[in-house]
């Protein structure tokens, strides 16, 4: 089995992370897989937000929070120091799905410099509010923008989950 194909088998998704910051570059390295994700008729029309800064993430994470409905003082990041934000133009009919295959890639990619992440929803309801469409504004990022996901990256302080067997009947051979 190659090693892309096997990293891809091994990845789990993370829930407790070390406060500490990942190096800059291989940060820049998981957004740049992200970037070379496919999308449909290669529009690209999907921008990921690289939430580093502590206060802004904190403010997201309590954003999150609140939507989900979860007790205060919980964070739904899992304590990841790094926030990377998938949006979707709106006006493109692929865009979530093109958004899917970035995150889907960030998460690899993170796994392969030994990282851990973990796929966090409710993007979608954040940039509704009228202070995350004002943050798109205010970096520039014009038009209508659907959040996808959030990909919390950070150095696991857990073990590895274990693996969850793959249930069957999911595949069906035709040919």
């Amino acid at each position: 089995m190659n090693d892309m194909i096997r990293s891809m088998e091994k990845r789990r998704s993370i829930r407790k992370f070390k406060p500490d910051m990942p190096e800059k570059e291989d940060i820049r390295l998981i957004v740049e897989a992200g970037l070379y994700a496919p999308s449909g008729m290669n529009r690209q029309a999907t921008v990921t937000l690289v939430i580093t800064d502590k206060e802004k993430r904190d403010a997201l994470a309590e954003a999150n929070r609140k939507i989900g409905g979860w007790q205060e003082g919980f964070d739904p990041f899992y304590g990841a120091p790094v926030v990377l934000v998938v949006l979707a133009d709106k006006s493109c009919p692929t865009g979530v799905y093109d958004g899917s295959l970035v995150m889907g890639n960030m998460m690899n990619a993170a796994y392969s410099l030994k990282l851990g992440s973990i796929w966090i929803h409710r993007a979608k309801e954040e940039f509704e509010l009228p202070e995350y469409k004002q943050l798109l504004k205010d970096l520039g990022i014009e038009g209508e923008w659907e959040g996808v996901g959030h990909c919390a990256v950070g150095y696991m302080d857990c073990d590895l989950p274990a693996r969850t067997e793959r249930k069957d009947g999911r595949a069906f051979w035709i040919g």
